[in-house]
């Protein structure tokens, strides 16, 4: 039996951290996985702020790791659909316990009150109200 060690190594996700550190890569993880497939133009609108260039980049980033897929239809006019790997459905099953924490903790963004309780009390896709067990995070 291999000597045991109280110690994490990092190693594994030195790479991986340069590109889910970025300011928009886990809120995209968070967003494919609570509302499954997007269109590039609906994903830049539920994400609001983020500029066409910094989304396209980062979802080419987020392919590149094989933690989103990339899906594109032969139709007039083009239709490409974003939605995640299994790797990203990892991921985001992983980060639910850092969207918890980060949850709890104080912050100014007054935008982020107002969004969030708006997502928590509407269906994005059906426009439908939501559950109360239902919330933006869907981490039940």
């Amino acid at each position: 039996m291999p000597d045991e060690c109280n110690h994490l190594c990092f190693c594994p996700i030195k790479g991986i951290i340069d590109i889910i550190g970025k300011k928009w890569s886990l809120l995209i993880i968070n967003t494919l996985r609570n509302q499954g497939k997007f269109r590039f133009n609906e994903l830049m609108k539920q994400l609001g702020g983020i500029s066409p260039k910094t989304l396209s980049d980062t979802l080419k980033e987020l392919q590149a790791e094989k933690l989103i897929t990339r899906e594109s239809f032969a139709e007039i006019p083009p239709r490409v659909e974003y939605s995640l790997s299994q790797d990203g459905k990892e991921l985001g099953e992983a980060i639910i316990p850092l969207i918890r924490w980060a949850a709890t903790r104080e912050h100014d963004d007054k935008n982020c009150a107002s969004t969030c309780q708006s997502a928590r009390s509407t269906n994005i896709e059906t426009n439908k109200p939501k559950s109360v067990e239902s919330s933006i995070l869907s981490l039940e």
